[in-house]
């Protein structure tokens, strides 16, 4: 059967696969993935497009539901509306299972290894009545031709209109971005510090020369407004960074530089590194795609003055960040520049002495060059601590190490990003290092 765009057609989604999307492999048809599903469900799916080798579609009547099927909470989580929440239409527990078995997935198809894993709540996610909602602490609201600010369909540039994002925390709620115009503007981002109650609304300009209609007295009561044309931001009102909490300390993150949106995210995996990293006095630690200094500012204190920490970053706002929140041990010091470039440098030989390692790359996980660098013969690398947002690359990356010597003792997965099909993973790895 060949299946054309708007088709109609009935289908029973049989596995979970990465996205978001359910899987249904019709006898006389292309593969479909479908979303809106779940596994076992026989729903009747919209085809939204076609390729050469697989169709996808939206579950728009659920004939037979699964147990597991509750209502969305949120009436923009649905075929043609929002496409930020994959998993509304499943209970919390179940979205936990489903994200595990992508996570299982993956280790089988990219990395050769069969392994049990359990996707955690986090602790303020494990109350009783728990909805999964309201944890977001970072929003970025498109902006559409006239004006208007909501959330992209999936897949799609239209921007849908929103009275207000559930899983946003309430503190981004109360700007009540989605409530004004924006003309001239291309997005409005939000940011909150749960910790501080801090929050900052960055607005970026549509195209380099336009003028937006808003000035910093016009917009959301915020204690900080920046405005990105460009490259260039400047700052409107307040400071361009907030105090973020966790670790049992202050930090000053950027506005613009990375942070875990979940308010629990930084305490939760903080401790999974050290646990996984078993830090001693006197050891040497390396941080890779050390962001603000988070973990580079736990391994510190562990590793005492006998011991190094040293951090490696790209983003410019972040390593300040991270020199000023790591000021206090004379033992870290920061290297600016991408982490590939900076282990090919001379002082390479001295990054190689380190026994303790934790890198939480970007989405697309190691570059190669880091892998090799993990795996040389020259390394006194011991423990890994990966960190990462995505299944699929962290997989892969998993399946390289492995070829070079590293075993996956462990790995833990967290459900960092309830509604959503993202999930967090810290992966423990070990080797023994040549001699």
């Amino acid at each position: 059967m060949n299946y054309r765009t708007g088709d109609v057609v009935e289908v029973t989604p049989g596995d979970v696969a990465h996205g978001g999307w359910c899987v249904a492999r019709p006898g006389d048809g292309p593969v479909v993935f479908v979303r809106h599903a779940l596994p076992g469900e026989t729903v009747l799916a919209r085809i939204t497009e076609v390729t050469s080798r697989l169709a996808r579609a939206d579950a728009i009547e659920i004939l037979a539901p699964a147990p597991d099927r509750v209502p969305p909470p949120c009436r923009y989580a649905a075929p043609g509306a929002c496409g930020g929440c994959d998993w509304q239409h499943a209970s919390l527990p179940a979205q936990r299972a489903l994200k595990a078995a992508v996570i299982g997935q993956q280790l089988r198809r990219l990395a050769g290894l069969d392994r049990e894993v359990v996707v955690e709540a986090l602790p303020s996610d494990q109350a009783d009545g728990d909805e999964g909602l309201g944890w977001r602490t970072r929003v970025q609201f498109a902006v559409s031709e006239d004006g208007m600010a909501g959330l992209r369909a999936h897949r799609s540039h239209q921007v849908i209109g929103i009275d207000q994002c559930l899983i946003a925390h309430p503190a981004v709620t109360g700007l009540g971005i989605t409530a004004g115009s924006w003309p001239g503007t291309d997005s409005v981002e939000a940011v909150v510090a749960p910790g501080t109650g801090e929050r900052t609304v960055i607005t970026s300009v549509r195209g380099a020369r336009s003028s937006p209609s808003r000035d910093g007295d016009d917009l959301p009561p915020a204690d900080s407004v920046l405005r990105r044309q460009g490259s260039r931001l400047t700052p409107l009102r307040g400071r361009p960074y907030l105090t973020q909490h966790a670790a049992g300390r202050d930090w000053r993150v950027s506005a613009t530089a990375f942070w875990q949106v979940h308010p629990d995210a930084a305490d939760v995996l903080t401790r999974a590194v050290l646990d996984a990293l078993d830090p001693r006095a006197g050891e040497q630690a390396l941080d890779l795609y050390c962001g603000a200094g988070l973990f580079a500012g736990a391994l510190a204190p562990a590793v005492g003055p006998g011991g190094t920490v040293t951090g490696v970053e790209s983003d410019s706002a972040a390593v300040r960040d991270a020199r000023h929140n790591l000021r206090e041990w004379p033992w870290v010091r920061v290297h600016k520049g991408d982490v590939a470039s900076v282990l090919s440098r001379p002082e390479r030989d001295a990054l190689r002495q380190a026994r303790l390692i934790v890198a939480d790359p970007p989405r697309a996980g190691l570059a190669r060059q880091v892998v090799d660098f993990l795996g040389g013969a020259g390394s006194s690398a011991a423990r890994f601590a990966y960190v990462s947002c995505d299944p699929a690359t962290l997989a892969r990356d998993i399946g390289l190490l492995g070829e070079r010597g590293w075993t996956l003792d462990e790995l833990r997965g967290f459900d960092a990003f309830p509604m959503t099909h993202h999930v967090e993973c810290v992966a423990t790895l070990t080797r023994t290092p040549a001699t």
